[in-house]
């Protein structure tokens, strides 16, 4: 099973991750690579019909994963990855993240894996003992220790690598898209994102290392009510973002469906900008994007050689 939040952090460029990413989402495949050391990423696309991908954590998400792997395929086929190793992206639906508190954790890691999964017991509805685990400790003294933890079912997580291995390629490390796309940024400052699916909207809030707020809305389907959620979800951020910073937020990054400047249509808020996160690519596209945002395959792959 592979390593969920495979060294994901806050506020530098990491390593250690295969060069090449394939984000899954209902809209279809995202695939990107690194031709080299220092060289930019190629991107392609590959489209789902609907219906194809349906992310959650109760049932099945594939409903038919030979399609799925094809599209891997395809998509993956276009950027020519070196490597058979790919990091997987997957929706913020189908992973639920927490932000634990402790007085301390044991100093070895197979001994912090039970710890975890004690206390998710009543956190998930879904068994947290064959589930996918992997943590991160995010702030640590003598006295405390605040972890980063991401839990997914286990068959969940099963079908999804199981339609890499089957369009011939091994998952390296698998992410959550909201938690790819934060390391698109670099930055030591406090930065607030707001990542929007077809399905849910997640805002996070980092400062440095630490990260603040990590938190996924299911939107509703009807226009007005979605639109509403979007509001009011971006709102309770900031206003989380000034309690716990002493300062209102001037600025957004975006990562979603869209761009910037429709987001920033639809909140309608004069005192807050609204940038991309990850602007779209200008070189380095073998094939249409589609409506889709680039940020979480950038953000797997920064700092890779």
């Amino acid at each position: 099973m592979s390593s969920i939040l495979s060294k994901i952090k806050f506020g530098t460029q990491t390593g250690g991750r295969p060069p090449a990413a394939v984000e899954l989402s209902p809209e279809g495949v995202l695939a990107a690579s690194l031709p080299g050391p220092g060289q930019p990423p190629v991107y392609a696309f590959q489209p789902f019909a609907a219906g194809l991908l349906k992310p959650g954590i109760a049932d099945a998400n594939l409903a038919a994963p030979d399609t799925v792997a094809s599209g891997i395929r395809t998509a993956l086929g276009h950027v020519s990855p070196r490597t058979r190793a790919v990091t997987l992206i997957l929706p913020d639906t189908a992973i639920r993240i927490f932000l634990l508190d402790f007085d301390s954790l044991p100093s070895r890691a197979t001994e912090v894996d039970p710890v975890l999964r004690f206390r998710l017991r009543k956190m998930v509805p879904f068994d947290v003992e064959h589930a996918g685990i992997s943590y991160q400790t995010l702030t640590e003294t003598k006295t405390e220790c605040r972890v980063l933890v991401a839990v997914i079912p286990g068959p969940i997580l099963a079908e999804y690598e199981a339609a890499v291995q089957s369009a011939g390629y091994e998952p390296g490390a698998v992410l959550p898209c909201s938690l790819a796309a934060q390391a698109a940024i670099d930055s030591m400052e406090a930065v607030l994102i707001a990542n929007l699916s077809s399905l849910a909207l997640t805002t996070t809030i980092s400062n440095g290392q630490d990260l603040l707020l990590y938190r996924t809305l299911e939107l509703p389907h009807e226009p007005h009510a979605r639109l509403e959620e979007v509001q009011r979800d971006i709102a309770v951020a900031s206003a989380y973002f000034e309690d716990k910073l002493g300062l209102r937020p001037h600025r957004l990054y975006y990562a979603g469906n869209g761009d910037a400047d429709e987001f920033a249509r639809w909140l309608n808020d004069p005192e807050l900008s609204v940038l991309d996160l990850a602007p779209r690519p200008e070189t380095g596209v073998a094939t249409a994007l589609g409506n889709v945002s680039v940020a979480a395959v950038a953000g797997a792959l920064a700092g890779v050689a």
